[in-house]
């Protein structure tokens, strides 16, 4: 049983959500690229919730960034995002009203994270147990675990 299969409680709740913190006094260009804060509406309360998570995939060419729902399988923030946009998305320095964002299949998602794992190695060696992802790029299970995975590809919204 991988540690994320659960929503996170107590302690390690508190400290996964500090971020929060960071990005509300703007000094999200603290943590760069790699955290992405996401403001998004509540499904059933439509109230604004807030959540930061880590990036996996950045192009600032772009631009685009991409993030996995590792938390529980389908976190709340990411049944959220299935029934409504999200309302903010900051990344470093960058901030992106109503930003446009795309649910990605599994073979992209596939090649997203084993670029994480080899542009991150150290932290993939950490990672990878705690989410239940296969260590080796070579492991026959890449699909499978790949299918599972729900990332999301956010971009700026299009200029109407």
């Amino acid at each position: 049983m991988a540690l994320t299969d659960h929503k996170p409680r107590g302690l390690l709740r508190l400290l996964l959500r500090a971020p929060i913190w960071l990005y509300r006094a703007r000094l999200g260009f603290l943590a760069g690229h790699r955290l992405l804060y996401l403001a998004h509406r509540g499904r059933r309360t439509g109230a604004r919730r807030e959540v930061v998570v880590e990036t996996v995939h950045y192009d600032p060419d772009g631009p685009e960034v991409v993030v996995i729902a590792a938390w529980g399988g389908d976190p709340d923030w990411y049944r959220n995002l299935r029934a409504a946009p999200a309302i903010e998305v900051r990344v470093g320095a960058k901030r992106w009203p109503q930003p446009a964002h795309r649910f990605l299949g599994a073979a992209e998602t596939q090649r997203i994270l084993l670029a994480y794992q080899h542009a991150h190695p150290h932290a993939w060696k950490r990672l990878a147990p705690l989410l239940g992802f296969p260590a080796e790029p070579t492991d026959p299970r890449w699909p499978e675990v790949a299918a599972a995975v729900h990332a999301i590809a956010f971009t700026p919204a299009s200029p109407s």
